[in-house]
């Protein structure tokens, strides 16, 4: 018997994401690149717990010129909350969606509320359509919050300067997350482990939880 992805070397443990025994050099060098890992794979858990990622180049962070300090983020925790979840739930229900759509998704929203912070609305879509299918679902969500607080305080409290803020620290925090591998999904993970998301039967973020 030989490894299911060299056919040439000697398995030593099962893969889920492909269904068949593997060998573990195979293992190292797909995972996430060619093998769609499922999230709780015991051997991408134990690679994320090796995984020293280096720290970020601030002169290369995305958008430096927007400023999100830690005061912002905690008065505005509920909201950040909220964009989070959405961006996880929207994710996990757009089949094949990995870090690298997210990040397109994430940028894309940020030139959209970019151009409603300065007056003039451009919406801005992905070319993906895996990215613009979680881009859709996250102005929908972020949609439907406001229309929950329109009914519960007679107006809605979410401005969009805020909101934009929240999407380049949620942008950000992909940069540092990410591996860079194509199928790679090491944010996606992060999120659900701070949100609770389902990633096995995923569905659009429409469970709304107001601050």
């Amino acid at each position: 018997m030989t490894c299911a992805i060299c056919e040439t070397r000697r398995p030593k443990r099962f893969c889920p994401g492909i269904g068949g025994e593997i060998c573990t050099i195979c293992c190292g060098t797909e995972r996430e690149v060619t093998v769609t890992c499922p999230l709780d794979c015991e051997f991408l858990l134990e690679a994320r717990r090796r995984d020293k990622p280096l720290p970020p180049n601030p002169e290369q962070m995305p958008n430096r010129d927007i400023q999100v300090p830690e005061g912002f983020l905690r008065d505005h925790k509920g909201l950040l909350a909220f964009l989070g979840h959405s961006l996880a739930q929207a994710a996990f229900a757009t089949p094949g969606a990995v870090d690298l759509d997210v990040r397109d998704a994430l940028d894309a929203l940020i030139r959209t509320y970019r151009t409603l912070d300065s007056g003039v609305y451009y919406d801005t879509l992905p070319q993906g359509p895996v990215a613009a299918n979680v881009y859709r679902m996250m102005q929908q969500g972020i949609g439907d919050f406001r229309q929950a607080e329109q009914q519960r305080f007679g107006t809605s409290r979410t401005r969009d300067a805020d909101v934009l803020r929240l999407l380049v620290f949620l942008h950000r925090f992909e940069a540092t997350r990410s591996n860079g591998r194509s199928r790679g999904r090491a944010f996606l993970g992060a999120l659900q482990g701070f949100y609770a998301v389902s990633a096995s039967e995923p569905s659009p973020p429409s469970s709304l939880i107001l601050p």
